[in-house]
């Protein structure tokens, strides 16, 4: 096996800031602040992959600072996008279709949010919040009122017809060789996307438009038919996507965002257009794909199948969010609430190899869970570990105690030996799993993988057929110990296959007086569908 070069902290996060910098060393640019962004919609209520646009560049930005260049992650909220349709669960007038979000009320009674985008956009700014990452948010209603984009907006009006055949050539789209790629506001109706525009009076920098019934997805929406002109330099209209991008790539001086699969085309043509039109690189980019839910469905801000952060979080820490973003960044992932566990248990596993309890015989992978467990932390690790609590033991206890949590279960894993005493970390943790409990009590975690030679399938058997009976039992723990030496199987690994069938783990807390207390039928059914 060729060794490879270890870059940074050795994960994917570290090789794309070093090929983002490569590129711009070929280009011969400045690196003295290497600017990452991430488009914010703010049409729909923003979910995990919505957030993860963003922290992934996030991850870009310290890895470049980790090489020694300044960075910043602009994060941008499209609030000039046209409502397309009503989110689940949300009330909103029908009328409002067609709209830019910025002009829209707030959708949630009780909020004071100035407008139906600025409360979207709260809730996405909100979670990278609680997550620790730093950004500088720009608004597209604010960007085009201030005029940010105006000689960006009049390169590409003036090459309308050339794009508008790159277009077509680049994705089979025709739609702009006939109209011009940027919709105007209707004087009269006040609504975006209605607009087609015809003509651009270049010297005054002048829109011509019509406003016309027009179909967004399955939606018709009716125009007015007012015919007007709109002013570029006024922000009272907005470039279509399949060119905006390329206009704020120039504008901010962006040097990488990534993008999911499903916008690509768009991408593609705003690299063309970024580079032939307006004479500036395109950003370095990285491609992923899309989350979806347990159902294989694209999550939605529209179908109303979102995982939120704000849920998350009442039942895992940030930093199982973190985990889950920065773990990887290709291949589609099913993701639901029921991810949670592992990830809480996966991040305590990278914890013991960073501080070195758990040995790593490959020198690669140690080098990648410890810098992927550094990114987890923002880079910024804490100086030493915390107190780790099997997420699956704490939620079991939950399911038993459900008065006065915090008091029996911290008093439970003191008994187990798990803790040895009770503080604030423990105590959140005892309340997220608690939450969790409360509201998927229902749900069985996933049995996990295993291969069980005969001897320890006797020895299973055995066990079963003893919690099955449900007679008092002096001592559970000796008696597992006893089924074990009977069958010819080390008692402690024996435990381990124990741990790994209840809790998916490889220790946990002395397991007799554990199985007493979840109940030895519940037990006796878990161990079953491995024998």
């Amino acid at each position: 096996m060729n060794e490879q070069k270890i870059i940074g902290k050795g994960t994917w996060i570290d090789k794309l800031a070093h090929e983002l910098i490569e590129r711009e060393k070929q280009l011969g640019r400045k690196t003295d602040l290497v600017r990452v962004e991430s488009g914010l919609g703010a049409s729909g209520i923003p979910h995990i992959g919505s957030l993860g646009d963003a922290v992934r560049a996030y991850g870009v930005k310290l890895a470049l600072e980790n090489l020694g260049y300044k960075s910043e992650l602009i994060a941008y909220s499209d609030d000039l996008d046209g409502l397309r349709k009503i989110p689940e669960g949300l009330t909103v007038d029908s009328e409002n279709i067609g709209k830019r979000v910025s002009s829209i009320p707030d959708p949630v009674e009780g909020c004071k949010h100035n407008s139906y985008g600025e409360h979207m956009s709260s809730l996405l700014l909100d979670g990278l919040d609680n997550l620790g990452i730093e950004y500088v948010h720009k608004t597209a209603h604010e960007t085009y009122k201030n005029g940010l984009l105006v000689d960006q907006i009049h390169k590409i009006l003036v090459n309308s017809k050339k794009i508008g055949d790159k277009i077509e050539e680049m994705t089979g789209q025709q739609k702009f060789q006939s109209v011009i790629p940027y919709f105007p506001i209707c004087d009269a109706c006040d609504k975006l996307y209605t607009t087609e525009s015809f003509e651009y009076i270049e010297e005054e920098k002048k829109i011509r438009y019509r406003c016309k019934d027009s179909e967004i997805g399955s939606n018709k929406i009716l125009g007015c038919g007012h015919e007007g002109e709109s002013d570029i330099t006024k922000g009272l209209g907005k470039l279509a996507w399949k060119v905006e991008f390329a206009a704020r790539w120039s504008a901010f001086d962006i040097r990488f965002e990534a993008y999911g699969k499903d916008i690509m085309d768009s991408v593609k043509v705003n690299d063309w257009v970024t580079d032939e039109i307006l004479g500036f690189p395109h950003p370095h980019h990285v491609k992923y794909e899309m989350f979806l839910d347990k159902g294989g469905k694209k999550i939605s801000k529209s179908l109303g199948n979102v995982v939120t952060s704000q849920r998350w979080l009442t039942y895992g820490t940030p930093e199982s969010i973190l985990l889950l973003l920065y773990k990887r960044i290709t291949g589609a992932r099913e993701l639901g609430f029921e991810d949670i566990p592992g990830l809480m248990d996966e991040y305590n596993e990278l914890e013991s190899i960073y501080f070195g309890k758990t040995k790593v015989d490959n020198e690669a992978k140690l080098i990648k869970s410890k810098g992927l467990y550094e990114y987890v932390n923002l880079l910024n690790p804490p100086k030493n570990p915390s107190p780790h609590v099997n997420y699956r033991l704490l939620v079991e206890l939950c399911k038993i105690f459900k008065d006065d949590r915090l008091k029996h279960v911290g008093s439970k894993l003191i008994d187990y030996g798990t803790i040895k005493e009770v503080n604030s970390y423990i105590e959140n943790l005892i309340v997220v799993a608690g939450n969790y409990s409360d509201d998927f009590e229902e749900t069985e975690i996933p049995t996990t993988e295993l291969e069980i030679d005969d001897s320890a399938k006797s020895a299973l058997k055995q066990l079963v057929k003893l919690l099955e009976e449900n007679v008092k039992i002096e001592d559970l723990q000796n008696s597992i110990y006893s089924i074990a030496k009977e069958n010819q199987v080390q008692p402690k690994d024996f435990f381990k296959i124990l741990y790994q069938i209840i809790l998916s783990t490889n220790r946990g807390p002395k397991i007799g007086p554990f199985i007493e207390d979840i109940g030895k039928k519940k037990v006796a059914d878990i161990i079953s569908k491995y024998i």
